[in-house]
């Protein structure tokens, strides 16, 4: 594969074999971080669990203490009644099958978040193919499908993040920008893998964080000693 000169100067500063303290891997994933652009820096953990048949299944929501760095535009699908009360709370766009048929017709994707009250889901349902391969579908265990419309989108824009167990047993997040400096992303870090950790499902047999590796959008892996007590 190729690789950039950027890439290969970052590269130079991380150890391919080494497991860094956390703290110490977001300070070189800072440092490892050559672009011109404010980047995002993600967290990938691959557990010992199946993701197709974990029981339940490891996922959830959780607002990361700093945010992501990332502005959030929120859909909400609701009761006429209740749109006003979400255009005021935040929401970017509020309605029912109006933004429907917009999504439908035009394939029009402009918005990161949906949430729905669950009077909803049946008119959101007709979305399921589309929404569900964009990772965009509402869902109960993510806080997404839920009566308190005003709570959930706050939560959205404070910077909740949803995490969840692929087909190849793998999670991948983001946890911030370079630019949040050290400390932050490690507040964040902390606070995603201390929810990963409790979502552990009890049938979990063996080592259930097999690696967990850090990088910025456009820098190198660090690897991360996930077992270091927080």
């Amino acid at each position: 594969m190729f690789r950039g000169k950027n890439y290969k100067e970052s590269a130079k500063l991380i150890d391919k074999q080494a497991l860094y303290d956390p703290m110490e891997a977001m300070k070189l994933v800072i440092s490892a971080s050559k672009a011109k652009f404010d980047e995002t820096v993600e967290l990938h953990v691959k557990l010992g669990v199946d993701g197709r048949h974990a029981d339940p299944p490891v996922r959830g929501a959780i607002v990361l203490p700093n945010g992501t760095g990332k502005s959030v535009r929120v859909l909400v699908f609701c009761k006429d009644e209740r749109k006003e009360e979400c255009l005021e709370a935040g929401a970017d766009y509020a309605g029912g099958m109006d933004l429907v048929e917009k999504i439908q017709k035009e394939n029009w994707f402009e918005f990161d978040t949906v949430i729905a009250s669950p009077d909803m889901m049946g008119t959101v349902g007709r979305l399921g193919k589309v929404l569900g391969p964009k990772g965009l579908m509402p869902s109960p265990k993510a806080g997404t499908v839920t009566p308190n419309l005003k709570q959930a989108i706050s939560e959205a824009k404070a910077g909740k993040v949803e995490y969840r167990l692929d087909k190849t047993n793998i999670i991948h997040c983001p946890i911030g920008k370079v630019s949040f400096g050290a400390e932050k992303l490690f507040e964040n870090y902390a606070a995603l893998i201390g929810a990963i950790i409790k979502a552990k499902p009890a049938a979990a047999k063996g080592q259930y964080i097999r690696s967990c590796v850090t990088a910025s959008t456009m820098g190198p892996g660090v690897k991360i000693n996930a077992q270091k007590q927080l």
